[in-house]
């Protein structure tokens, strides 16, 4: 059972994460805020943004804050499936025999940053389904399990599509949030430029152990529900279905495809999490109204209609939460 001191001991934890953090990254705090709560949810985070905001240098830092090892892939066309899990390999023993060897692959470390992931062929793109989802590599035959915790962050750049491959909808589902990185402000350019000039390297320290990462999870899903929040959770995930029966008028005109039942389990897990960051003991409408936009962006897939009409997901997903919130008959 979680008591008021647990709540009080995460709520500080976070605040000490968000101290370093802010250290290396100047701005951006709901991508920083973003990412740390899919962390301690346990999902993997999308980030989307054109060269040069930092999203490399945010999962850097989130390795020396969490002081966990680290691995980067560079994604490129040519990269191939066995560069991403490792490959068995022939060694010879003392007495000469020739013997098959695992040599493991960048992805069993902690912290995986995919690096412009759309540049990788479907092929080496889905060497990291099983990893993402199971936590598990197999490699010809034998399944190895990745140590906990373990996460992918993958970048990709949103302008540049020449020799890219989107990611399958499958892959994208299993990202808990997509975070759109935005371009600093002119004061947080400044602050960025001046910090830069000092120093290139990161200064953030260790605040918080992998192990202790785990605990917060844990108690991060002792964190109740109530059953009417949880139902205004799942009927803002079926309200994007334009045949469900809870569909809005903006998920008719413009929504193809909605979200899958894992953007249901995505916007509880990260709304417990969200709820103790504020110090509270229970999850509200407000933080799946907030939530909604990270982890439905890169689920519902829009129609021609929208496409003509240049309206974004987030237009949509902002259209879907208004008409959730304030009509009645959703918070029953």
């Amino acid at each position: 059972m979680v008591t008021e001191k647990d709540i009080e001991q995460f709520s500080e934890q976070c605040k000490k994460i968000f101290e370093q953090v802010s250290r290396d990254v100047i701005g951006q705090k709901e991508v920083v805020e973003g990412t740390i709560i899919a962390m301690i949810a346990g999902g993997n985070v999308l980030l989307e943004g054109v060269p040069g905001v930092g999203k490399t240098r945010l999962v850097r830092t989130l390795g020396r804050v969490f002081d966990l090892p680290f691995s980067r892939i560079q994604f490129t066309p040519d990269l191939m499936p066995a560069d991403v899990t490792g490959t068995n390999i022939i060694v010879k023993d003392e007495s000469g025999n020739s013997t098959f060897s695992f040599q493991p692959g960048p992805i069993f470390s902690n912290i995986i940053l995919a690096d412009e992931i759309n540049r990788a062929t479907p092929k080496t793109q889905s060497a990291l389904l099983e990893a993402m989802q199971e936590h598990t590599v197999t490699v010809m035959g034998t399944s190895r399990k990745l140590n906990e915790p373990f996460f992918v962050l993958a970048t990709q750049n949103p302008i540049e599509q020449d020799g890219t491959y989107p990611l399958p909808e499958a892959q994208m589902d299993r990202f808990m949030f997509k975070l759109l990185v935005p371009n600093p402000s002119l004061d947080e350019l400044m602050a960025i430029v001046t910090m830069t000039q000092k120093t290139m390297e990161e200064v953030a320290e260790c605040v918080c152990s992998g192990e202790e990462l785990l605990k917060m999870r844990e108690t991060a899903n002792q964190i109740p529900v109530a059953d009417e929040v949880l139902r205004y959770a799942m009927i803002m995930t079926s309200a994007t279905h334009p045949d469900s029966e809870c569909a809005t008028v903006a998920a008719k005109k413009y929504v193809r495809v909605g979200a899958s039942p894992r953007a249901g389990q995505a916007l509880i897990s990260a709304a417990k999490v969200m709820a103790l960051i504020k110090g509270r003991f229970n999850v509200s409408y407000s933080d799946i109204n907030e939530l909604a936009y990270p982890v439905l962006r890169h689920r519902i897939k829009l129609n021609f209609e929208a496409i003509a009409e240049r309206v974004s997901s987030d237009d949509v997903i902002r259209m879907i939460v208004e008409e959730v919130s304030k009509n009645p008959k959703y918070k029953k």
